[in-house]
């Protein structure tokens, strides 16, 4: 029997896949269970659809990701921290400094686990972070940092 999974199925497959079983297995464990659904001919072609949807999404998705890449490169955006003189910081920038100051400066809301910092900020000066954006892209941020 052909059936179309409706949540990943250890040994069996992935979510949205149509696998052939057998015909007990199937009446017994995975349509009882809502595991799957009996892969009629309106049944595949809504699992079509699904799946031109996603690769639709995917797709805008990336071109999103690679404009907001092309928007990081070319801006720099500067943060404001506590000082104690000598070009010294009280403490360090952290990530959610710098999203938070991404978002009130140029209105781009990014989660601060997306900004990879390599080795910590302490001092005033200018430093590069790295910005995942998902579907492997990454875009450096040049960070200007100024004492308050």
């Amino acid at each position: 029997m052909k059936i179309i999974l409706l949540q990943d199925v250890k040994g069996k497959g992935k979510k949205g896949q149509m696998i052939e079983v057998s015909d007990g297995y199937a009446r017994n464990f995975m349509l009882p269970k809502k595991m799957a659904i009996e892969a009629t001919p309106d049944a595949i072609n809504t699992m079509k659809m699904n799946d031109k949807a996603t690769q639709e999404r995917i797709a805008r998705e990336k071109a999103e990701a690679l404009a907001l890449s092309k928007q990081l490169r070319e801006m720099t955006l500067t943060v404001t921290a506590k000082g104690g003189g000598n070009g010294r910081l009280f403490g360090s920038v952290t990530n959610q400094e710098i999203a938070d100051s991404l978002a009130k400066a140029a209105g781009i809301k990014l989660d601060k686990r997306k900004i990879v910092i390599s080795d910590s900020i302490k001092n005033v000066g200018t430093y590069t972070v790295t910005c995942k954006l998902g579907y492997e892209i990454t875009a450096p941020l040049t960070v200007k940092i100024e004492e308050a």
